[in-house]
């Protein structure tokens, strides 16, 4: 059997990293079966859904690295499909047209609230007669189309993640609406429901698994009910486990997630976001933590997907993007750092500043968790340093920090090497019989206001070729000497 799978995402918000990892799972499951991969848009909500949350799931998805083999589809270019599909069921006696009002329904759910009762519809309207559904229609009613739910039928099937699963027809909240009221008195009926449209799409794009999160078994089971109704064979399905905050509630924007869109303006870089949502549910038979995702998917199975919810950690994802970081040349960081740059306000020209910046990152590279790290870590080289709390009490409390830098300047002539900065340091340690990390620390402190940092030698030589390390050094010295 050919493997056809699909994502389905409702255009009403920005691409989550729910449907993200629900994406990844359904496009490492297509090529490790070497099956088909298919997109579909699902924006028969006409109120909520966006053109610009459209293009946020295609540029997500594909910044992630997820291609698709077909689609996108849109399920408001297929209505046709729908209403052939709702009429077949009302012509079949499956379906019928249900006149109450919200107001009607509304009370109905109170007087199940008062009497301690799960809310669901009472089928009141399945079996009108000719003469009572005339009587609607001459009071102007619009009727939905309901779907019949047998509250005697339990429905089974195996999933490929939690086994048996078995629901009962009386827990699925009466008969379910599947298509809206009309919204004009020439249609039959209004644009088709959720549970209704997936259905006929499935079918008709012939997906043989649907895999996704597990607040969906309700309506798996209602689903179904429609395969059978509509004569078409039922697709294996899979629920994948929800992922969970750190208290064990289901995730969300309380949590700082929002969009994959958030997760790179945070620093996080595609593939390290793709690896950590492998992970989220899912354990490698290798037990390996860093890999792409073309090398996962010759080892993903379904059967190795946890049935408990997955905890999202940032420590674990930090970690994960610090690994690809590391491993990044200089080059291939440098337009993904620049934009972080220019947010900051830093000035620079790529064109001619660009060999000193990539000096930078190269510098900087291994202490990057996130790219937004960048900002911080090279701010010496952009802006003016004062000298934090720890450094100014170094400079008050240590003996010769004044004559290392008197040192440094009287020796501070035309170009600066690695070779000339270590024979100024060693001359300086000599001469003045001062120990050496004195001497480091001092320069340290006037060039880049800390105690600790990056390699002394190579930001020195960084800061000299701007001409940033003389002013630097005069600064701290001058003010020593009006404090003394």
């Amino acid at each position: 059997m050919s493997v056809r799978v699909r994502l389905a995402p409702s255009p009403t918000g920005n691409l989550h990293i729910g449907t993200a990892r629900t994406a990844v799972f359904n496009w490492l499951f297509a090529r490790h079966h070497n099956g088909t991969f298919i997109l579909r848009i699902e924006d028969t909500d006409t109120e909520r859904s966006k053109p610009e949350y459209t293009e946020n799931i295609l540029s997500g998805l594909k910044w992630l690295g997820l291609d698709w083999d077909e689609g996108p589809y849109f399920q408001s270019q297929r209505l046709h499909l729908y209403r052939q599909a709702i009429q077949t069921l009302l012509d079949k006696g499956y379906a019928y047209r249900c006149y109450c009002t919200p107001e009607e329904l509304e009370a109905l759910r109170e007087e199940q609230k008062a009497r301690n009762e799960a809310p669901r519809y009472d089928n009141r309207h399945r079996n009108l007669t000719p003469e009572q559904i005339a009587e609607f229609e001459a009071q102007g009613r619009k009727p939905v189309i309901r779907f019949k739910i047998d509250d005697d039928r339990e429905i089974v099937w195996h999933d490929l993640i939690r086994g048996t699963v078995v629901w009962k027809g009386s827990d699925l909240g009466g008969d379910m609406v599947i298509a809206r009221m009309p919204e004009s008195p020439d249609e039959a009926f209004g644009l088709p429901l959720y549970n209704l449209a997936v259905v006929v799409d499935d079918i008709d794009m012939g997906i043989t698994h649907v895999i996704r999160g597990e607040d969906h078994i309700a309506n798996t089971a209602k689903q179904i009910l429609l395969y059978e109704a509509l004569g078409a064979k039922i697709p294996e399905f899979a629920h994948t486990p929800l992922i969970l905050n750190k208290d064990g509630r289901k995730l969300s924007k309380r949590d700082g997630v929002t969009s994959i869109d958030d997760f790179r303006k945070m620093g996080f870089v595609a593939p390290a976001l793709a690896n950590y949502m492998t992970l989220l549910g899912w354990t490698p038979p290798d037990g390996q933590e860093i890999f792409d995702l073309h090398t996962a998917a010759k080892q993903f199975s379904l059967s190795r997907v946890n049935k408990a919810g997955a905890k999202f950690d940032w420590d674990k994802l930090d970690w994960i993007n610090s690994q690809y970081l590391h491993k990044m040349s200089p080059e291939e960081l440098l337009p993904l750092i620049t934009p972080y740059w220019q947010e900051a306000g830093y000035q620079f020209d790529l064109a001619t500043d660009r060999d000193w910046l990539l000096s930078i990152i190269a510098l900087i590279t291994p202490s990057l968790t996130r790219l937004t790290d960048a900002v911080g870590l090279s701010k010496l080289f952009f802006t003016p340093v004062t000298l934090s709390g720890e450094a100014k009490e170094f400079v008050a409390q240590t003996e010769g920090v004044k004559e290392t830098l008197n040192h440094v300047l009287a020796n501070l002539d035309g170009e600066l090497t690695a070779e000339k900065a270590n024979e100024i340091i060693k001359q300086a340690t000599k001469e003045l019989k001062l120990k050496k990390g004195t001497v480091m620390r001092s320069i340290r402190v006037a060039l880049t206001g800390e105690l600790h940092g990056p390699d002394l030698l190579q930001t020195w030589l960084l800061l000299h070729q701007k001409g940033l390390d003389k002013p630097r050094l005069e600064t701290v010295y001058q003010s020593l000497s009006n404090n003394h």
